[in-house]
């Protein structure tokens, strides 16, 4: 089947079942690889991305459900211009191997989108289903408190 897609802005259209994981469209059919492959089920949110806004798994949503704009994490900011949430990152230094971060900003965009000014409960609750097999959890936090701070600041 055809489908229409907005990704990161643009117009993409795929020919592909409607039960295919969005998942595999971006990655393999779109070729943006950002978006990483982790449980296929939901409970790690490598696969984090956003739809209209809001935060989903990809692996768990089938092409032929998604109704809105797309956005990965190519779409968030890019290497010369970094978004807050991403130069928050850094500037903490969470990423160790790195495989989960994509989702774990997404997650984390998505929770500043809605809450500007999280507390420390608010963050464990938004990232709760966002694992990191590194253990950076309090850089993580520290991120978001700055990356709040300095959108707050703006």
């Amino acid at each position: 089947m055809r489908s229409n897609l907005t990704i990161n802005g643009r117009p993409h259209t795929v020919d592909l079942p409607d039960d295919v994981p969005l998942l595999w469209v971006l990655r393999d059919e779109v070729g943006l690889t950002g978006t990483k492959f982790g449980c296929g089920v939901a409970a790690c949110g490598a696969c984090t991305v956003h739809i209209d806004g809001v935060a989903v798994r990809s692996c768990q949503v089938a092409l032929g459900d998604v109704d809105g704009d797309i956005t990965t994490i190519e779409g968030v900011g890019t290497p010369d211009a970094l978004a807050t949430i991403q130069a928050s990152w850094v500037k903490h230094q969470v990423a160790q191997c790195g495989y989960c971060q994509s989702g774990q900003i997404m997650q984390a965009a998505s929770l500043l989108a809605d809450n500007p000014t999280p507390s420390d409960a608010d963050i464990d609750d938004a990232m709760q289903g966002n694992l990191c097999r590194c253990g950076t959890y309090p850089r993580i936090r520290a991120a978001i408190h700055d990356a709040a701070k300095q959108i707050q600041e703006a």
